[in-house]
């Protein structure tokens, strides 16, 4: 089950209006809208613990690996590096279609993946102009 699906089913056992929701977490509504229907995340951590307390649930339950991934490359490298992640994972998934790995095997191979994408970002940053990293860590 993905996060949307599973923040839905939670706010709607709570009772909760998506307006509601929203309010209790100091988001607007059309995020609330974009998590539950348009498949995003959350761009902060601090917004899945809100979540867990408002909906009584643990943060692991809404934070998978992959959810987890994304929230972690999104608060690194914005909206570009999110959509960077998305595309990655797609793409490993697409190489498991039809395959024989074992769970265990696919989940070390998205974990490798994970990291050297986050290595690699790590390393170009040293090659990026300093007139783009103006007001960022250097």
């Amino acid at each position: 089950m993905k996060f949307g699906e599973k923040l839905k089913e939670l706010r709607k056992k709570k009772g909760i209006s998506q307006t509601e929701l929203a309010e209790c977490i100091g988001v607007s509504l059309r995020t609330i809208r974009g998590w539950e229907i348009e498949g995003r995340y959350p761009k902060k951590r601090e917004l899945y613990t809100s979540l867990a307390e408002v909906l009584d649930c643990e943060v692991s339950y809404l934070l998978t690996e992959e959810e987890n991934f994304i929230t972690q490359v999104s608060e690194l490298y914005g909206s570009r590096g999110e959509k960077q992640a998305e595309r990655i994972l797609e793409q490993t998934a697409a190489l498991f279609a039809g395959g024989d790995l074992s769970d265990a095997d696919q989940i070390a191979f998205l974990n490798e993946i994970q990291t050297l994408y986050l290595d690699s970002k790590k390393r170009a940053k040293k090659f990026t102009p300093k007139k783009y990293l103006a007001g960022k860590e250097q």
